[in-house]
């Protein structure tokens, strides 16, 4: 398949990519071409202010967590019928998983034969940031390095001296943007606000990083790159039918529109972290898909047989969760499987910060000042709707808070150990992409139920 297509990157982390790579996507979209959004690693902020410049979801390409050879069907399945795809990096172009390159941005970059244009602070510096060009250009001979956009050029000299430099260092410049604190836009504890958090001022965020983009880049130059792609060979993913990664019919229980189990997934400003693929993979294993908002919602959505609780920010929102008392009561009561991660474990907790929650999972939460961040090889050690004993799964944890179990924990890895499991209930820190394990949206299928309560 052709698919235009370029990576933003960068030499550190803080260099501009978002900012680049959200304004590029809303401006070739104001220029009426489809655009496809992407991100590489396991960010899920990033995506939401893709998926608002592009008009479409923003994905993930992670080869850590689906594996290397899922990141072009993965690519080609979300740029399928676009014009043109941006692919935002992660931290430094060549940062990848502990001492090595693997899952860094040029990782994908060369799994998708894409372009990269790399975006160079040029604060406080001006002649350098030749050297530094010219050192991420020759690093690794198998990535293309096709240009540079200047961020945070300070005036028409430092401008002119950048360029002069990097001219000489033969890397065309494709962009280079002034200063601009209007831009900026709000973080904390994990990163930027969610863009679901801030719908309103996102949009506006997103507009003027259009324009910023639009005015200070060769959008025309950077299509050129992007068409420079050559063609990715092979299909597009599409998530298997029931049955077809376990080599067992899925068992479909009545509830649903047509037959179909409904699994009710948790949405709204505090649960915002989600992957595309979770869904289809959900639907494809015959599910219908309903979500529901625990900070609004007073019922679960009727028919409900299984409930999904990912990641986001519970902890900002302890008080409203805790507030929402006959929806906790009701989660807890639950008899069908759940599957939570992260911000899902401790809404299942039995408090957050003093905050009363549902009571499913055996223990306390509260925020602390440490991050916890890291890719994780677990083992699974006990039997839960998503996990059989001794399985293993390839997963990341980003969190502020800590959880006190009172029980035996669900997963080990080098090092640490975390979550708890029981017959109804899979919860943990471990952030999972179904994409990479299509059985587990099979299995929470199968084993989801349709309680005559929830009609």
């Amino acid at each position: 398949m052709v698919v235009p297509r370029l990576v933003v990157a960068a030499p550190s982390s803080g260099s501009g990519k978002t900012t680049v790579a959200t304004g590029l996507m809303a401006a070739l979209r104001a220029r009426g071409l489809r655009v496809s959004p992407h991100k590489v690693g396991p960010d899920y902020i990033d995506p939401g202010y893709h998926a608002l410049a592009s008009g479409r979801p923003g994905r993930n390409l992670d080869p850590w967590l689906v594996g290397e050879e899922l990141i072009a069907p993965l690519f080609l399945h979300g740029a399928a019928g676009c014009d043109v795809a941006v692919v935002e990096g992660v931290m430094g172009l060549f940062d990848g998983r502990g001492d090595t390159g693997f899952a860094s941005t040029a990782h994908v970059a060369t799994l998708l034969d894409a372009p990269v244009v790399l975006v160079v602070d040029a604060a406080r510096q001006s002649r350098s940031v030749a050297a530094v060009v010219h050192g991420f250009a020759t690093f690794d001979p198998d990535v293309r390095v096709g240009g540079v956009v200047l961020n945070r050029v300070g005036s028409d000299r430092h401008e002119e001296l950048c360029r002069s430099a990097l001219a000489a260092a033969g890397v065309p410049v494709l962009g280079a943007i002034r200063r601009d604190d209007a831009v900026a836009t709000p973080s904390r504890h994990l990163g930027l606000v969610p863009a679901a958090e801030r719908r309103a001022e996102a949009v506006a965020a997103v507009d003027r990083l259009a324009a910023l983009v639009a005015r200070s880049c060769d959008l025309d130059a950077l299509l050129r790159l992007a068409r420079s792609a050559p063609p990715l060979a092979g299909p597009a993913w599409a998530p298997p039918a029931p049955g077809a990664t376990s080599g067992r019919p899925a068992v479909t229980v009545a509830g649903g529109a047509g037959d179909r189990p409904v699994v009710a997934v948790a949405g709204g400003a505090a649960f915002t972290f989600g992957y595309a693929e979770q869904v289809e993979l959900l639907r494809a294993a015959g599910a219908e898909v309903a979500v529901f908002d625990p900070l609004r919602d007073a019922r679960l959505p009727d028919g409900t047989g299984a409930i999904v609780i990912g990641g986001g920010f519970p902890e900002v929102y302890a008080a409203e969760l805790a507030a929402n008392e006959p929806l906790r009561q009701q989660v807890a009561a639950f008899p069908g499987p759940i599957a939570a991660e992260c911000a899902g474990l401790l809404y299942l907790c039995d408090e957050l910060d003093g905050q009363r929650m549902c009571g499913r999972v055996p223990g306390r939460a509260w925020m602390t000042s440490r991050l916890t961040l890291g890719y994780r090889d677990a083992v699974a050690l006990r039997r839960s709707p998503l996990t059989r004993t001794g399985e293993r799964l390839r997963g990341h944890e980003f969190h502020r808070t800590a959880v006190r179990y009172a029980g035996e924990p669900l997963f080990r890895w080098d090092g640490g150990h975390d979550g708890h499991g029981d017959p109804g209930v899979t919860a943990s820190y471990l952030h999972l992409h179904w994409a990479g394990a299509p059985h587990l949206a099979q299995r929470l299928v199968s084993s989801s139920r349709s309680p005559s309560v929830l009609r």
